[in-house]
């Protein structure tokens, strides 16, 4: 057997076998407080702004959201977005849905104060998602410097956030900084009662094997978990961005967010280039099929999704 395809079947097995707890016993099933964490009025829709196919305007998507039953909503921008910032938060209130985080700039630039700015004169207080990236640290006193730097990056957001009664999360995007233990230091360095951690899923694949015990770790910090189908080795195989019940480990990774006593927001994310209400359907769709058997049920079919499913590379 070719070294890469024993390697495969081994990380399979692993996770497998880390995931195995989600079959409780008849007389252990979650109670309803637990599933209560993944009911709609607890979900928040996440990358679909400038993923969406149709380019919908801010009217257009507040009425997808509240359509789909959604009340949080993590907006995300673009440049071409900017001069729309205003009639996205009118049109999310006049449609009941909760602005409840904002994709953030790196640094206390122009661009963040402007954000600031519509933000205290619309009066709401969104979470500030602010990502990083950085390569790999060779010793303990690069990594060292490394919290430090990143520290001293996100301090400025993290104060001028509190002054509006915001919180900062920090948003794993990949790279050093989207190691949850970094971020952890990064978070101890700064000491700061408004800064937390935002996970994402589908930027942790090489995180299956110890999700559970990083969900330990974070859970005193963490802000939201942005759900998304998971596959064992999806990202290097195509599968990045799969549609909730569509991967094989879904459930076992819902059980471990369960089994961590996380109880706060959990995303359900676009993020392609396809239709955003029905890649959020699709997810929801999802959702609604394992929860069940979170519960001892049996699966009744699996949805059949309406957005492209993205086939695995060999």
């Amino acid at each position: 057997m070719p070294l890469h395809v024993l390697r495969l079947v081994l990380l399979a097995a692993f996770c497998t076998a880390a995931f195995t707890t989600y079959a409780r016993t008849a007389d252990d099933k979650p109670t309803a407080a637990e599933i209560n964490l993944f009911r709609r009025d607890n979900l928040i829709a996440w990358c679909i702004v400038p993923f969406d196919s149709k380019k919908r305007g801010p009217e257009e998507r507040a009425a997808m959201l509240a359509k789909l039953g959604f009340k949080h909503f993590a907006y995300d921008f673009r440049d071409e977005h900017v001069p729309t910032f205003a009639a996205e938060i009118e049109a999310c209130k006049k449609h009941g849905v909760a602005l409840d985080a904002w994709w953030f700039p790196n640094t206390l630039d122009a661009r963040a104060k402007q954000i600031l700015d519509v933000c205290k004169r619309h009066d709401i207080h969104p979470d500030l998602w602010v990502s990083g990236s950085g390569g790999p640290t060779k010793n303990a006193a690069e990594e060292a410097a490394r919290v430090k730097q990143e520290a001293d990056r996100i301090r400025p957001i993290a104060e001028a956030a509190a002054a509006q009664g915001m919180k900062v999360g920090l948003y794993n995007h990949g790279g050093w900084f989207g190691e949850p233990e970094n971020q952890l230091a990064v978070i101890e360095a700064l000491k700061l009662p408004n800064v937390g951690i935002v996970y994402n899923q589908h930027h942790g694949h090489e995180h299956i094997p110890r999700f559970a015990e990083l969900l330990k770790k974070m859970k005193p910090h963490l802000l939201a978990i942005n759900l998304n189908g998971m596959q064992h080795d999806g990202e290097r195989r195509g599968q990045k961005i799969l549609q909730l019940g569509q991967g094989q480990l879904d459930l076992g990774m819902l059980q471990a967010i369960l089994d961590s006593g996380y109880r706060g927001r959990i995303g359900i994310i676009g993020h392609t280039s396809d239709d955003a209400e029905a890649r959020l359907q699709d997810n929801l769709d999802g959702l609604d099929w394992l929860v069940p058997q979170l519960q001892g049920a049996k699966p009744f079919r699996k949805p059949t999704p309406r957005t492209p499913v993205p086939a695995p590379k060999k």
